[in-house]
């Protein structure tokens, strides 16, 4: 599964190049303005202090894995090999989470030839990075120790090493790069930047009902017990049907036409009643209708 060819790079570039002209461009997307990564102390399973700050000037790619995960151990050997191709530009760390047999995990290392730091994620660094709901999850940060990046589940590795290339000046054929700005898709406390939220239809309102509604998604939180507001639960759980219907039914509030009744609204006094002149004389009342004789029903033959 690794990349063993010796001229990857040159080939990934040549089926870029040779790709049909009117075949989509092929794209990366790295995050503009970019938010500084969550640093951390931590120690290797070989007890040697960890953190970023170490690593400034090199591109790091900060992976949360498992043992027991079975697209974390697929992945493995792409990472060994990028951490073998790019060892003096690139800083690969491995951060387990969910498994605390340090011992099974040392193993596990040995096995598969991991050739870059591995540590044990504390609770409190899942949650600086978003509470890691997926594994595998790999954030990539720039030389500036910068987050423009964030990959959940198993990946092609050429998208890994194209996004390195780009973070490094290198060449990388016809791809293009695209920026974004983080509302949510990195670090969920931007989800209040969010326009357009998964699986919540804006289409139908207008401008101002569409503020209405953003404002309510980031204000109101959800409650299937994840402890986000509606709109960060959009964002990392789009299967989510509690934060889908509650969105969903502040849309339809918006939409409904305003409710209105014949009685005053309460604590209003009523109006006065409208007098008619005294010299005007008094309504005629309608004529009573002439009664007709009730006709006999003929009984059926």
């Amino acid at each position: 599964m690794g990349l063993k060819k010796p001229h990857f790079v040159t080939w990934l570039l040549a089926c870029v190049v040779a790709a049909p002209v009117f075949a989509q461009q092929p794209t990366i997307r790295l995050a503009r303005n970019p938010d500084p990564a969550p640093d951390f102390k931590l120690d290797t399973l070989e007890g040697k202090p960890l953190n970023l700050a170490e690593y400034r000037n090199k591109v790091i790619l900060l992976n949360f894995w498992a043992t027991w995960c079975g697209p974390c151990r697929a992945e493995i050997p792409d990472l060994v090999e990028l951490q073998n191709k790019y060892k003096d530009q690139l800083q690969i760390i491995g951060l387990v989470v969910d498994d605390e047999d340090q011992q099974a995990i040392k193993k596990f290392v040995d096995e598969f030839g991991i050739n870059y730091p591995v540590a044990i994620a504390t609770d409190e660094l899942r949650t600086e990075y978003g509470g890691i709901p997926a594994l595998p999850t790999s954030f990539l940060l720039d030389a500036q120790g910068r987050v423009v990046q964030k990959h959940e589940g198993l990946h092609d590795p050429v998208l890994y090493e194209v996004e390195i290339r780009a973070l490094l000046g290198l060449p990388i054929g016809n791809v293009k790069v695209d920026t974004f700005e983080d509302a949510g898709q990195i670090f969920l406390k931007h989800a209040d930047r969010a326009t357009q939220l998964p699986g919540v239809d804006l289409s139908k309102l207008t401008p101002e009902q569409r503020t209405v509604a953003l404002h309510k998604f980031n204000a109101e939180p959800c409650t299937c017990g994840c402890q986000y507001t509606l709109a960060q639960c959009r964002v990392l759980d789009r299967n989510c049907g509690v934060s889908k219907a509650t969105t969903g039914k502040i849309i339809d509030d918006l939409l409904a036409p305003a409710h209105t009744s014949a009685d005053p609204p309460s604590g209003a006094k009523p109006a006065p009643r409208a007098t008619p002149p005294a010299s005007a004389p008094p309504a005629a009342a309608p004529p009573s209708p002439t009664k007709k004789p009730s006709t006999p029903t003929a009984p059926l033959a």
